[in-house]
């Protein structure tokens, strides 16, 4: 495996970006962000003769366009002036390790910008840092593909995997809140610059309308110095009405508000969902649970699909809810994965007796029966090499078995695909048992 390792180099994660000359306008970069071409980039590298000078994110040009008059008085300026000209620069020949740790030890929070590919000195292409989590992630599927060949061995090795396939979704779930959380950060960050210069401009008409007051109530002040002082606190005042800030100050903080509302909702999401080390039984409502897994999965899914619920009024149910939202996860996000263009997802629970039943249907390309009939085997994977370690649905269906539910797909090749679940309102203690040993770490 060494030798596979030393294969791996950031030339092969190369995006290539056409380089935009440091002349180039700022109004005419902002349409470059909005062009089809470039709606995945977080940012742009700025190259003359071959040679990165520096990158420019959205989120730059987002500030300059946030200030007043900002298009109009920094529009037409050569974006060399607002390019970041100290970028993560990343040789190609570098191992995916090394560059990892370089981009992960050095890169800013939040992620605004990604990394530029040199070699020699020169612009070759740019580097996703989630190209580098993805890369890794497939480092680890390839050990467990590994470990799976020795038999005599394989309960062993399947509880490391599937310890694995936890970490693997935890990454995959903080890459994307962590682009989830960059928008409302953004306009946060942005109304927050807004209303200090605001408040510094209020500040110095303030000062000079005490300076006016002490003035006018001084019986030595002359005239000259009143009319000095009454000159400059009305040109500050003026200033001050001027931005038009005050007239919008409420709807500044009520988008701030909203936006940090925000962050706290994805926040306390993902505390919720990744609670990998409860795996005591709890009363928890099942809605709550899908509504989290669709949360953290959002920045996948609407990319691909509408979701649709269709929530019934349920009772709480016994579950450890740690490992119920790791398999809602699981298969929302294959049912994003296999809508071709853009599709339905549609989420619907309801009661059945002593049961509750989810059901999660899309539209996607379906399957034929020889996959359906084998999607919950070990190491069942049909997607690409490295890109998948054939544990998410085996792993799902041995926890509904844990709970005393069940678990069963309904597919039509070209139609779509059907996962339905069914889990107990109550736990016998003798499954609770099983639950809880389940996420026991090993002794040693």
């Amino acid at each position: 495996m060494a030798g596979n390792r030393s294969t791996f180099r950031v030339r092969d994660l190369v995006m290539q970006v056409h380089p935009i000359p440091p002349q180039m306008r700022v109004t005419d970069v902002a349409d470059l962000f909005l062009a089809e071409a470039c709606a995945n980039l977080l940012c742009l590298p700025v190259v003359r003769d071959g040679v990165p000078l520096g990158i420019v994110s959205r989120y730059d040009i987002m500030r300059i366009f946030l200030r007043q008059y900002g298009r109009e008085v920094f529009g037409a300026r050569p974006i060399e002036r607002f390019m970041n000209s100290a970028p993560l620069l990343v040789n190609a020949q570098a191992e995916i390790e090394t560059a990892s740790s370089y981009v992960r030890e050095h890169m800013r929070l939040p992620i605004t910008e990604d990394f530029v590919v040199v070699e020699e000195g020169r612009y070759l292409g740019m580097g996703m840092v989630t190209s580098l989590l993805e890369k890794m992630e497939q480092r680890v599927a390839a050990r467990g593909q590994a470990l799976v060949r020795a038999n005599q061995h394989l309960k062993a090795s399947q509880a490391h995997l599937v310890q694995s396939e936890k970490m693997a979704s935890l990454g995959q779930m903080v890459a994307g809140v962590a682009h989830e959380i960059n928008t409302p950060l953004g306009y946060v960050r942005s109304n927050v610059e807004l209303a200090r210069d605001f408040s510094q401009r209020t500040a110095t008409a303030l000062i000079a309308g005490g300076n006016l007051v002490r003035t006018l109530l001084d019986e030595r002040a002359t005239d000259e110095e009143i009319g000095e002082h009454l000159a400059v606190a009305t040109t500050e005042l003026e200033a001050v009405a001027e931005t038009g800030i005050l007239d919008e100050l409420g709807n500044l903080f009520d988008d701030t508000l909203h936006g940090l509302g925000e962050i706290s909702e994805l926040v306390v999401n993902l505390r919720n969902f990744s609670r990998l080390d409860r795996a005591r039984v709890d009363r928890v409502n099942l809605n709550e649970c899908l509504e989290s897994a669709l949360t953290i999965g959002r920045n996948l899914i609407k990319q691909k699909a509408e979701v649709v619920r269709h929530y019934g009024d349920l009772p709480d149910v016994e579950c450890a809810a740690s490992q119920i939202n790791q398999v809602l996860l699981n298969i929302l996000t294959n049912a994003a994965q296999a809508i071709d263009e853009f599709g339905e997802i549609a989420v619907a629970t309801r009661v059945l007796g002593e049961q509750v039943e989810i059901s999660i249907r899309d539209n996607g390309c379906g399957m034929p029966e020889s996959v359906r009939a084998r999607i919950f085997d070990p190491f069942y994977t049909t997607k690409p090499v490295g890109q998948g370690t054939g544990l998410g649905l085996s792993i799902s269906y041995q926890i509904i078995e844990q709970h005393g539910g069940a678990i069963e797909v309904n597919s039509t090749p070209g139609e779509g695909t059907e996962f339905i679940l069914r889990l107990p309102l109550r736990q016998p203690d003798a499954v609770e048992d099983s639950v809880a040993l389940e996420d026991m770490p090993e002794a040693g």
